[in-house]
């Protein structure tokens, strides 16, 4: 099958494209290079991907509609990854105008080009982000949404715009909301590199909520894997799923697996909760194994040993800083 991933340099984009790649599809990726972090780290990814023969790279910029379509036009796929999106819920609060653009109207744009074709599937993937805080656990994907930031804010606006725009028509639309995903080539301002980056730096780390933020977290390769057998399952009423291993643990935990593994640390400096930050994820994945049938998380122990042995052999590790 033809595929098209937007986002394609990005963290997940990158994963995903590979494991479509390993199923022996025709993978278009398609990303802006933008440098709200290292833009070489972007093209290392980009350029691991292009030693694939079913892999062609598109440099484009979502916003641009007109060039878009013109690029779009010339690739017949099948399916569709929406996953390129302005990331980051601190920066949001900086420079919102960022998320409005690069989530709301490339989401608008890709939906203006594509709801007239005979693509079969668009799957969009969304963010846990978009729950809030909540004090019934796991959370459903029926919860209401209640965002805490602006980039959960533009989620959920994209959510509704796909469901609006896509409805009566013939394309298969997912939404899936990740949780706290983690793992090999993962964003520099994530919690896992930061770390290892004040680890390097011999810098003091900063721990909010005391340490005491419990996260669901989801290594990325199980996403990926999850994203990709979605390919199999018919169009139905079911659009939003999580992808979550439901099986959260405070930060501070967290950061303790690291330590066990890695024999390094750096003082902690233990800090307040900080705007817009989500006390608990916990997600529920019940509806998820149903609808797939999977059920091989990879543990949190196991997650972290793998990450930290991608982190050893990383040699480019000046690209890592954001």
């Amino acid at each position: 099958m033809k595929i098209l991933v937007t986002g394609s340099a990005g963290f997940i984009g990158f994963h995903l494209c590979l494991e479509l790649l390993s199923k022996n599809h025709i993978v278009f990726g398609l990303d802006n290079l933008n440098k709200y972090y290292s833009r070489n780290y972007k093209l290392y990814r980009t350029n691991l991907l292009n030693k694939h023969k079913n892999f062609k790279f598109i440099k484009q910029d979502l916003r641009n509609i007109n060039e878009l379509k013109r690029k779009l036009n010339k690739i017949d796929v099948k399916a569709v990854y929406h996953l390129a999106s302005q990331p980051g819920i601190m920066y949001s609060f900086k420079n919102p105008n960022q998320y409005l653009s690069n989530n709301i109207l490339a989401t608008k744009n890709l939906i203006q080009i594509y709801k007239s074709t005979n693509i079969e599937k668009f799957y969009f993937s969304s963010s846990s982000s978009v729950y809030g805080n909540k004090r019934k656990f796991p959370i459903k994907e029926n919860y209401k949404l209640n965002p805490l930031n602006y980039y959960a804010e533009t989620k959920k606006k994209c959510e509704n715009l796909l469901i609006k725009g896509f409805k009566g028509n013939k394309i298969d639309l997912k939404i899936f909301r990740p949780f706290t995903v983690y793992g090999p080539f993962g964003r520099p301002d994530m919690l896992f590199l930061s770390y290892f980056n004040s680890i390097k730096r011999n810098s003091v780390f900063n721990l909010y909520n005391y340490g005491n933020y419990v996260r669901d977290f989801t290594y990325v390769k199980d996403v990926a894997n999850i994203l990709t057998l979605f390919l199999n399952v018919p169009k139905s009423k079911d659009k939003v799923f999580n992808i979550c291993s439901s099986k959260p643990i405070r930060i501070k935990k967290f950061i303790h697996l690291i330590n066990e593994n890695y024999k390094r640390k750096v003082k902690l400096n233990y800090l307040p909760t900080r705007k817009g930050e989500m006390l608990r994820t916990y997600g529920s994945n019940y509806k998820l194994k149903k609808k797939i049938k999977f059920n091989k998380f990879t543990s949190i122990k196991q997650g972290i040993k793998n990450t930290l042995k991608w982190y050893l052999k990383f040699k480019n590790k000046n690209n890592l800083n954001i």
